[in-house]
């Protein structure tokens, strides 16, 4: 996948990093590691800058969080709500679990977009439960433009640096991010024990 990336980059420049960045926003598997850090690389190698790379990728990756949280809308609490009645005790969740997380979002939602967007995978996805939970548009889109900047020219100032190491920058993104999916792994673990003891303490009432 990794060849088939840098060969698009390296045929389309701009409009390829654009079309890139909002695939990997849309299919997570695509990792934006590889596009941003290659990208930083060529701004050192050919005609493209920085800026323009920092631009295009910005763009892209705006463009695909709008199409997830269109996504997001369409579905909607209702739906996933339905969902859950047919399917929720195979599950063990109730439609209460359900409306209780999209009350959570709506009042920590805003700075779960914005911090998600330093995770890999996870930034991608954050876009369908703030479409879901009705967030303001604006402010999704103002904090989703802010975290991609942070992390888009992070990534591709390192490519510049590192030059034709770049690849090694993916190698360090993937321990990090194998560390961040262990937090938050461990965080979903401890959420889901404090619902249990909350049923149960109920349950003995």
């Amino acid at each position: 996948m990794e060849n088939w990336i840098i060969n698009i980059m390296e045929d389309f420049g701009y409009i390829g990093v654009f079309l890139l960045i909002m695939l990997e926003n849309i299919f997570p598997p695509i990792p934006s590691e590889v596009i941003l850090t290659f990208g930083g690389y060529m701004t050192t190698q050919s005609n493209l800058t920085f800026i323009g790379v920092v631009i295009a990728s910005t763009l892209g990756s705006v463009a695909g969080a709008i199409a997830l949280y269109d996504v997001g809308k369409v579905v909607g609490i209702k739906r996933i709500g339905r969902f859950v009645d047919k399917w929720g005790r195979v599950l063990r969740l109730t439609n209460e679990d359900i409306y209780k997380a999209n009350d959570w979002f709506k009042k920590y939602g805003v700075w779960t977009v914005f911090f998600c967007r330093f995770i890999p995978l996870i930034r991608s996805l954050i876009s369908l439960p703030a479409g879901m939970s009705n967030m303001n548009f604006w402010v999704f889109l103002l904090l989703t433009t802010i975290g991609t900047f942070i992390w888009n020219v992070i990534l591709i100032y390192l490519g510049t640096q590192v030059g034709e190491n770049w690849d090694t920058i993916v190698e360090y993104m993937d321990t990090y991010s194998n560390i961040a999916y262990a937090l938050l792994a461990i965080l979903f673990i401890l959420f889901v024990i404090w619902i249990i003891r909350r049923k149960s303490k109920k349950n003995k009432k």
